[in-house]
């Protein structure tokens, strides 16, 4: 693992649009079909969901650094949301993320013509052909992501990330390479040790998203002043480059000013997670911001070590936590998963399901063979207030504690 492979000999840098449908919408089947034709056309959607208040877009997209946003309204009241979330932008010194959107019939011309006054760049309407609205996307709002003084707060740790991501791309993917980003802007230090880096990993449907946000929650009760930083990484789609970031879905505690979420694509990257991984984490220690990194993998496989816990290449994370669900097929299954035979934590997700009690058996005999006194942390993370999940966050804080 000491050179990462690619999928793609290179990725063209994407355009990242954050996608989001307002307070008091209630659907998204419009944007979903938008979000997918996007990545179709090699842009990476990063979807943060419907009944989205306006300051959750503005957090949104300054974390992620987004080209441009994107909003879905049915509801009737773009006039006044379009304005608030061009205004908060503006406000927090980043009204050069410019805002477009659509809404079908409910959005009339004369409405386009107030809404352009008060800063909304672009209304596609009902009827617009689909290629049209990619092509004008794709042509309009492509930018350079170059160091920027004026960059304060998240926004600045934010492009150093982004310049990261672009770096990493020039490199084919070697960790070695993008350990250390070339032209990185400068991001304020606090002067605070580096947080705790904790890394997540498991097949696809185990629950790591929501997992994570309840964890999130455990973080912001317990820690009345500290931040904590969420890398989430999501697979880009092989033939276009395009990607759907979709893990803020899930981050319902992401919208608290404590909490820094960035998504991340692989853009071409098998190893589970963005080549500028390696990279993004040491931004995020050497800022000094964070008590706690969590680092989120795509759904990995059975010979998967994401995070490098098998001493193959640079370790990436203080510990790593191994997320499954109770079907994962059988004992045989259990029997080929590496992470079983490294992890620091395993939690048994979703376990309100019938075949839980089983699974939780299963598992942990084969965490015993191991012989290396791993404990198994059952959890149920759709369920606010789990006491699973407060067990299995007791012992993260008892990591984190070890490793100060």
């Amino acid at each position: 693992m000491a050179a990462a492979k690619t999928s793609r000999a290179s990725f063209a840098t994407p355009l990242r649009i954050l996608t989001a449908v307002p307070v008091c919408d209630g659907h998204d089947s419009a944007v979903t079909t938008i979000n997918i034709e996007l990545a179709r056309h090699g842009l990476e959607v990063i979807y943060l969901g419907y009944h989205q208040a306006a300051s959750a877009i503005v957090r949104a997209a300054i974390q992620e650094d987004a080209n441009v946003v994107g909003i879905s309204s049915y509801n009737g009241g773009h006039i006044v949301f379009f304005k608030e979330v061009v205004d908060q932008l503006k406000k927090s010194g980043n009204g050069d993320i410019p805002v477009f959107g659509g809404g079908g019939g409910t959005i009339t011309h004369g409405d386009e013509r107030l809404m352009k006054r008060q800063g909304t760049d672009r209304i596609f309407f009902a009827g617009t052909p689909l290629d049209d609205i990619m092509n004008l996307v794709k042509r309009d709002y492509a930018r350079d992501a170059k160091p920027n003084a004026k960059f304060k707060g998240d926004r600045a740790l934010a492009r150093a990330l982004t310049i990261a991501e672009e770096n990493a791309m020039t490199v084919g993917g070697d960790y070695s390479k993008t350990s250390r980003p070339k032209a990185a802007p400068t991001v304020q230090k606090t002067g605070k040790a580096p947080g705790f880096v904790l890394g997540v990993a498991g097949p696809g449907g185990a629950g790591k998203s929501t997992l994570i946000d309840e964890l999130t929650s455990r973080f912001l009760r317990s820690n009345p002043t500290g931040r904590i930083a969420i890398l989430a990484n999501d697979p880009s789609h092989p033939d276009t480059g395009g990607a759907i970031l979709g893990d803020r879905v899930s981050a319902i505690y992401a919208q608290d000013d404590r909490v820094f979420f960035r998504s991340l694509a692989t853009r071409g990257n098998l190893t589970g997670l963005s080549a500028s991984a390696p990279a993004a984490i040491d931004i995020l220690k050497k800022s000094g911001e964070f008590d706690l990194i969590l680092v989120e993998s795509v759904g990995v496989g059975q010979e998967s070590d994401p995070f490098g816990i098998f001493g193959k290449a640079k370790k990436l994370v203080d510990a790593s936590l191994f997320v499954l669900a109770p079907y994962y097929g059988g004992l045989i299954q259990l029997q080929k998963i590496a992470l079983l035979n490294g992890a620091d934590l395993v939690a048994l997700n979703k376990c309100d399901h019938p075949m839980a009690h089983t699974a939780r058996a299963e598992i942990q005999a084969r965490l015993d063979q191991n012989g290396k006194d791993q404990m198994l942390y059952p959890t149920t993370a759709a369920k606010h207030f789990d006491p699973g999940v407060d067990h299995l966050f007791a012992a993260i804080a008892t990591l984190a504690a070890k490793n100060s």
